[in-house]
């Protein structure tokens, strides 16, 4: 079930009338190697999928733009597709720490879930929506109950925190912010975040100070900007930027050409079963993972990184244990 030899490349963002999903769906539109965007969102959404699509349908660009509302037509957006994104959910407001998104988010994702695997089994999901860390291993769960589980096919999205680092980087280095590039480990969120500037390149010596300084920038860059949004959302033009910048490469693994990037999967790493690995992507998603060596610094940053991990991942787990959470496979 290769896509390499396919003439057209589908991609269905789920969660499209958000703040993250529309500034996306402009990006995926824009996108030469994309054909087909399908639209999908709940309806009475702020932004009505239709007006979405609307708007969009009059930039001459080649992707055709689709739109689908609610689950009854949720078969036919993922009908034939290559990539899923998710960036549904509620998003984080101020005061709301990353746990309380999770309630909601869990349901959200299980619910997804069900359909994807279901509608389009073969398809590359992409979990951006929060907390991460916590809704890959429920998505991943939910395939293993249906029997259509690849490890290679579900992760999550490191991007944004690649795309920080390497910002922060290339200022602190004074280099061409496009040309380099920062390794990012771990997971999503917090000191989940573990980005490896000891394999960054080009590389530049910095002092302990600095790469300290840095660690803590790209750990807590999203707090910059939701406390200057003062209530008025989160990340969501960089978070856009850098999903379609993910989606970008794993398209070109996809067509069996080099592509390289961070991603939350089910790769277990020090005891923990899921781990922001950098891969290595080719026509059926993860093709190759890349084991990097750390310094001293990213060492001792490991433990609270793997804490995290192992507490975001036994609670997406205990989610699905809680006996309201049996979902018939049957439901369509």
């Amino acid at each position: 079930s290769s896509f390499s030899f396919r003439r057209t490349m589908k991609v269905c963002l789920i969660g499209a009338s958000g703040g993250i999903g529309r500034p996306l769906a402009l990006l995926l539109k824009m996108n030469p190697e994309i054909d087909e965007v399908a639209l999908y969102d709940v309806p009475g959404a702020h932004f009505p999928v239709p007006g979405v699509v609307a708007d969009l349908s009059h930039i001459n660009t080649p992707a055709k733009v689709t739109g689908y509302q609610g689950f009854d037509e949720i078969a036919d957006c993922l009908d034939g597709a290559h990539m899923i994104i998710v960036t549904a959910g509620i998003a984080q407001k101020p005061g709301m720490t990353r746990d309380d998104l999770f309630n909601v988010n869990a349901r959200i994702m299980r619910d997804l879930s069900f359909k994807f695997a279901k509608h389009a089994p073969a398809a590359l999901v992409c979990i951006m929506s929060n907390p991460e860390t916590a809704l890959v291993p429920i998505t991943c769960e939910v395939y293993k109950q249906v029997g259509v589980f690849d490890k290679r096919k579900i992760m999550g999205l490191m991007s944004l925190d690649v795309t920080r680092a390497r910002t922060f980087y290339a200022e602190a280095t004074n280099q061409d912010v496009e040309k380099v590039d920062v390794p990012v480990i771990g997971g999503h969120g917090g000191c989940a975040i573990l980005p490896v500037f000891s394999h960054a390149t080009p590389y530049v010596q910095l002092d302990d100070a600095t790469i300290a300084k840095l660690d803590d920038h790209v750990q807590n860059a999203v707090t910059e900007v939701v406390d200057a949004l003062a209530g008025a959302g989160s990340a969501s033009l960089s978070m856009a930027y850098a999903a379609n910048r993910f989606a970008g490469i794993l398209i070109q693994g996809m067509k069996g050409k080099p592509a390289k990037a961070a991603a939350y999967i089910n790769e277990p790493y020090e005891g923990v079963n899921y781990f922001a690995h950098y891969c290595d992507f080719g026509p059926e998603g993860v093709s190759k993972i890349h084991s990097l060596s750390l310094s001293p610094f990213e060492q001792s940053r490991l433990p609270e990184t793997l804490d995290k991990l192992r507490n975001d991942i036994g609670r997406g787990m205990e989610f699905l244990r809680r006996p309201s959470q049996i979902v018939l496979q049957e439901e369509s």
